[in-house]
């Protein structure tokens, strides 16, 4: 929602936004499904205009009229029931993700909400920190919406070393994934994790658009990064709870780690994120000599020069 005139808010309604991006998300949907797979004659052979869905195609899918389904593409989401967001979601092939992004902008669109605010700057907990810190072998963080680094252990700070180069804090993944020009170095599969990054902060600015934190990082990503801006423009959402992040860490070398992601249900917006290692492979090899090397360095010494050290240095620390 950032990047658009006055991203600030300050001389308009915000929920022209919200209609914006209900026309946008729609419209990028529709476009991916044919009316084939939707079990349609195509009509007009090579001389439809559209490559996906029609309005009145989605509405006839959707047991809607297409007048109705006109109105709610164009951001009239005033009473929209529930049994109408399942078949526009039926319709388009939403998953679940998706049906919650578009739920969120339907919400967003038809309630009145003040300015977008600054919110205080998040803390974690001394409980949460303690947890992190006992996890002496795993790299652990916690992350916020924004995918700002809150709080890790000393080998979760050793393995992501490169993000805290950067001298804005917290550290951020995005600002890391789409600005530092190691980061498709670091991260061995940059192109998905790209399209993951910015996936995952389209449906955190769904859930809260007035979170000027959050407008400001996309705001800025959008100017500074082409990449990025491509990628926004999809309107793709995703939860990334689970995976294999495959790393490059100028250390140690590859890792190949499965991550998985819970949330902390006391604290709204931030949720626990650790790495783990298959016994007995290299990777766990690699993450036992980074936690030897981390022992005897300090990661933000480390992080502050763009020499890259090799894993002899750590097996001889200075």
């Amino acid at each position: 929602m950032a990047g658009r005139n006055d991203p600030y808010g300050t001389n308009r309604d915000i929920r022209d936004d919200f209609r914006a991006e209900i026309r946008e998300f729609l419209g990028t949907r529709r476009a991916r499904v044919t009316p084939e797979q939707a079990g349609l004659p195509a009509y007009g052979g090579d001389r439809r205009r559209v490559t996906g869905l029609r309005r009145e195609e989605v509405a006839l899918l959707a047991g809607i009229s297409s007048e109705y389904y006109t109105r709610l593409e164009r951001g009239n989401a005033t009473g929209v029931s529930e049994s109408v967001i399942d078949g526009i979601a039926q319709a388009l092939r939403l998953d679940e993700v998706e049906r919650i992004h578009l739920l969120d902008l339907l919400r967003g669109a038809g309630t009145t909400r003040p300015p977008r605010r600054r919110p205080a700057q998040q803390r974690v907990r001394p409980a949460v920190q303690h947890v992190l810190d006992s996890m002496t072998r795993t790299p652990a963080f916690v992350l916020s919406g924004r995918l700002d680094i809150l709080a890790a252990n000393h080998l979760g700070r050793a393995l992501f070393s490169p993000l805290y180069g950067d001298p804005v804090r917290p550290p951020s993944n995005a600002r890391f994934v789409f600005l530092d020009p190691h980061a498709p170095e670091f991260f061995r599969d940059w192109d998905e994790v790209a399209n993951d990054t910015v996936a995952m902060l389209r449906a955190e600015a769904g859930r809260d658009a007035y979170d000027r934190r959050l407008t400001d990082l996309i705001g800025e990503l959008s100017t500074r990064s082409e990449e990025f801006r491509r990628r926004w423009a999809a309107h793709n959402v995703r939860i990334h709870t689970t995976g294999l992040k495959r790393l490059h860490h100028p250390v140690v070398g590859d890792l190949d780690l499965p991550f998985e992601t819970f949330p902390l249900g006391a604290d709204a917006g931030q949720f626990l994120l650790t790495y783990t290692a298959e016994p007995a492979s290299r990777s766990q090899d690699a993450l036992n000599l980074l936690a030897s090397w981390a022992a005897t360095h300090h990661i933000d010494e480390y992080a502050s020069t763009n020499d890259s050290e090799s894993a002899e240095s750590a097996e001889t620390p200075d």
